[in-house]
């Protein structure tokens, strides 16, 4: 028995590669490129660009006053921002605001999630009404809230007068302004959250809850043997996303207090803001915004192991 072996077409050469394939790949190639490069050209202007010059900035004795980097101060100015008690206040008041926002805006975002997972109809409209203050300017929300938090005439003294309890100086006074500002955050922001939870419910087979029911569980046993396992990975999202985002927080402590009273909601960024703008000190401004980061940094590299870790 006799075998035959397909001749090579005419024209190609053994070891060859396939010139129109390649010549495709090439195209691609050129044309991915080409659909990136406004991207990257932005990205480098516009994020690499100004971070880059703000690193070279912090070690000079910059200032808004005068044009150029100034006179060059070494490590200096970390020095200073290391050592400064206005620097660790504003660290303080911003991870106080963490403390506070965090845990309502993830614990309360999944419970109105699992409720509204529940409601058979009229489900959108849930979701409308829960996800809506999310989409309204900061300056909008800071504006009704501090007409809310007037002694007196406001909305929320109003309310407290009618249960017969004193309001406080929601914003005047020191104890109480910073609560006042994670109240409208909360508000203002649990959206976010609340649609991704309910994403992450809507992924979950029903058939489990279905079969556990078969078995004898009931809704306390459901939500913590399978529902709370499941929503792990989003819980870790939603978690770091939310202290990220508490960590730079500014505008809505700025709209409200404006770091006051006495100082006392005074955020490191705000912090970074009056000392590179008001006191016109760019070059240790740069410097506290690059120690800054690298908490951030630290945080999000935190989220990247988990997120590792677990995949």
């Amino acid at each position: 028995m006799t075998s035959t072996v397909a001749a090579p077409p005419a024209g190609a050469l053994p070891g060859v590669k396939d010139e129109p394939r390649a010549a495709g790949a090439i195209g691609q190639t050129r044309a991915g490129w080409g659909l990136l490069t406004p991207f990257l050209v932005l990205y480098l202007a516009f994020l690499i660009g100004p971070a880059v010059y703000g690193l070279v900035m912090s070690f000079f004795d910059g200032s808004s006053v005068r044009s150029g980097l100034g006179p060059f101060a070494g490590l200096d100015n970390y020095t200073e921002a290391l050592t400064s008690g206005d620097f660790w206040s504003s660290m303080w008041h911003t991870v106080l605001f963490t403390i506070l926002t965090t845990p309502p805006l993830v614990i309360v975002a999944l419970l109105l999630a699992m409720l509204t997972d529940r409601i058979r109809r009229g489900k959108w409209f849930f979701r409308l009404v829960f996800f809506a203050p999310y989409v309204m300017p900061v300056t909008c929300v800071g504006l009704v809230f501090t007409w809310m938090y007037v002694p007196q005439t406001g909305l929320f003294a109003s309310w407290l007068s009618a249960l017969g309890l004193p309001a406080p100086a929601w914003l005047a006074d020191p104890n109480w302004a910073m609560i006042a500002v994670a109240l409208m955050t909360v508000w203002w922001t649990i959206g976010f959250n609340f649609v991704l939870y309910l994403a992450g419910l809507q992924d979950i087979p029903r058939e489990l809850y279905e079969a556990s029911a078969v078995d004898g569980a009931g809704p306390g046993a459901q939500w913590w043997r399978i529902t709370v396992p499941l929503l792990s990975r989003t819980t870790v999202l939603v978690t770091m996303l939310q202290i990220i985002a508490s960590l730079k927080v500014f505008d809505q402590i700025y709209l409200l207090t404006a770091g006051g009273p006495n100082y006392s909601t005074r955020p490191v960024i705000e912090y970074i803001y009056d000392v590179g703008f008001t006191d016109f000190r760019t070059g240790y401004g740069a410097a506290a915004s690059m120690l800054y980061f690298v908490v951030i940094l630290a945080v999000s590299a935190v989220w990247f192991a988990i997120s590792r870790r677990r995949a």
